[in-house]
């Protein structure tokens, strides 16, 4: 498997790795510069020559993996027989540094409902690394043509159309993903809400509307839901940056990415 297509299943696994780059090479080493591994959780792809370069690298990599808020850095390696490292002694002669680059798991976001509102959210989310999902139960919504705004995205799109139960797909979502409710119908968002609360693992939960739609929402959740006040209290609504009154369906949508935006720093250790 090549380091990209590896990358792209760490991806899909949801899983961190470690991307290390033979940099720059004086002399005689095992790889030129370009050699790529990829370090993993369990599982490393590709090479840099083996021997202590390659261990010691991959030591460090899965240190920065457990890192909090890991930064790409610098490795340097002599190879002669003065040199014992860790793992050996390497002498072709020569010195090579090495560049670890942390690819950490990207965030995850669900918007249910992709109105005028959840279009435009779209198109900005979509600039982002992350994972977004878009759901509607109308299959108009979601065709080809209108989500042709996303062709350029940096993010990876999943388009769901759930025609009787959107609800169902907060179980196949991946662990900690950002959901936000903005469905055309109150009582889909109800019932999104009430499924949101039972589904275990979800980031942050975040509702449109007004104070009165909450007002009878939280009514609901309560009694005929079940849920307690600690629970409900784990739904954002209004959602979007305090004090931004604007109404278009764009200034909406960038007040409420920009809410999202700080939702992940403020997450990050």
């Amino acid at each position: 498997m090549t380091w990209v297509a590896a990358v792209a299943r760490l991806r899909e696994r949801r899983e961190p790795g470690v991307l290390v780059t033979v940099a720059t090479v004086r002399g005689h080493a095992p790889r030129r510069a370009g050699a790529k591994l990829l370090v993993g959780a369990t599982e490393t792809w590709g090479s840099i020559g083996g021997g202590n370069i390659e261990a010691v690298a991959i030591d460090r990599a899965r240190e920065l993996t457990g890192a909090a808020r890991p930064e790409p850095e610098l490795m340097e390696f002599a190879l002669n027989d003065k040199v014992t490292g860790p793992h050996g002694v390497q002498c072709c002669g020569g010195a090579v540094t090495v560049l670890l680059e942390p690819l950490p798991v990207v965030e995850a976001v669900a918007v249910f409902g992709v109105g005028h509102v959840g279009l435009e959210l779209a198109r900005v989310l979509a600039r982002h690394h992350l994972d977004l999902h878009l759901i509607d139960s109308r299959p108009d919504m979601l065709t080809g043509e209108r989500l042709g705004v996303l062709a350029d995205a940096v993010a990876q799109v999943h388009v769901h159309h759930t025609p009787l139960l959107p609800e169902e797909v907060l179980g196949v979502l991946p662990p900690g993903t950002h959901v936000l409710i903005m469905t055309h119908d109150h009582a889909e968002d109800a019932a999104l809400c009430d499924a949101a609360l039972r589904t275990a693992g979800l980031g942050s939960i975040g509702l449109i509307g007004s104070a009165a739609k909450w007002a009878r929402f939280r009514r609901r959740l309560a009694t005929e839901g079940g849920h307690d006040s600690a629970a409900i209290d784990r739904i954002k609504t209004p959602i979007g940056i305090p004090g931004i009154t604007g109404k278009e369906p764009a200034t909406i949508a960038l007040s409420v990415a920009a809410d999202l935006l700080r939702t992940f720093e403020s997450a990050r250790p």
